[in-house]
């Protein structure tokens, strides 16, 4: 079906391969990966719930969360809808423009994450570090211009790299061997010299990547520093807890886009940047509602407010 298309293919869409082929064991993993996106959507859904109904949410941190909840919904509606039609469909072409849509969203929406990541841990840095100093540290109008910053940001990066990718004229060849259009897989495609589109992209992710990750990374290490100089072993159990989920979360999501986004062009291969994106657009988004608020009796005790 794949010659066919080619040949009437004669518009200039792309075709994705996809992620699975329609084997026994891949259609397991496809149900797999449709119930993973299914339960992020509810659970993300819900967390948004939580915060909006329960007044004792209604803090600096908690609408953070609210954010990456949005976030990763939003992450997950540009990729995994169009994945399952073109599998269950069979046809695998995808127009310009929705492929200029989906790199747009998720740079946004993954750029965003990055310096909202760093927001919330700063957060946590001043309620660990400087309890007593916090409304001042982190008011609701830092707050609120952190989150602004975090949307627009992506959304510059988002549209930049869209519009900068697909001005490419692209070779016969249309097929993106992914199950979404990504950016670094279609320069790949490019029928032109992308050096100093690559070097900006490159350097792109450097500010989007590592500054958000250092800052992290430094606000989680004066957290650990402060944590181990609490005297009282209770004390310590709490920020602990905390602060180790959030950084595993840190870890998953900045580890798989670190190694999408700054990965020179020759040491690429699809397969294993298909299961590497798989990582931050699909299971990220379910952990972080596990992760951040599961283990939190503050969300729990709303659960059980809005089910009683």
């Amino acid at each position: 079906s794949l010659k066919i298309m080619k040949n009437g293919n004669t518009t200039s869409d792309f075709i994705l391969l996809g992620l699975f082929n329609h084997t026994e064991a891949h259609l397991f993993l496809f149900a797999m990966v449709l119930t993973i996106a299914f339960a992020s959507l509810v659970g993300n859904a819900l967390m948004i719930l939580l915060i909006h109904q329960d007044a004792r949410l209604h803090t600096p941190m908690y609408f953070l969360l609210s954010q990456l909840s949005l976030m990763d919904m939003m992450l997950v509606s540009t990729i995994v809808p169009k994945m399952a039609t073109n599998y269950l469909t069979g046809k695998m072409s995808i127009s310009p423009a929705e492929c200029g849509l989906q790199i747009f969203f998720l740079l946004t929406l993954g750029g965003g994450e990055c310096f909202l990541l760093a927001a919330m841990s700063y957060d946590r840095y001043v309620a660990v570090c400087h309890p007593l100093r916090y409304p001042a540290l982190m008011s609701w109008q830092l707050c609120l211009k952190m989150t602004v910053g975090s949307w627009v940001l992506g959304a510059a990066d988002g549209l930049m790299q869209a519009a900068a990718t697909l001005s490419f004229p692209f070779c016969d060849a249309h097929e993106i061997n992914h199950f979404f259009c990504e950016a670094p897989t279609l320069v790949g495609l490019a029928c032109a010299d992308t050096f100093v589109f690559e070097y900006v992209m490159y350097v792109c992710c450097v500010l989007m990547l590592l500054v958000p990750f250092s800052l992290i990374l430094i606000s989680y290490s004066l957290i650990l520093a402060a944590v181990l100089q609490m005297h009282s072993r209770e004390g310590r159990k709490k920020p602990f807890a905390t602060c180790s989920s959030h950084l595993s979360v840190v870890g998953l999501f900045y580890g798989a886009a670190i190694f999408t986004y700054m990965q020179p062009k020759s040491y690429r291969s699809a397969h294993h940047d298909k299961v590497v994106s798989v990582f931050y657009t699909i299971f990220t988004p379910v952990l972080n509602p596990l992760i951040y608020s599961l283990r939190n009796s503050e969300v729990k005790d709303a659960l059980r407010k809005l089910t009683v």
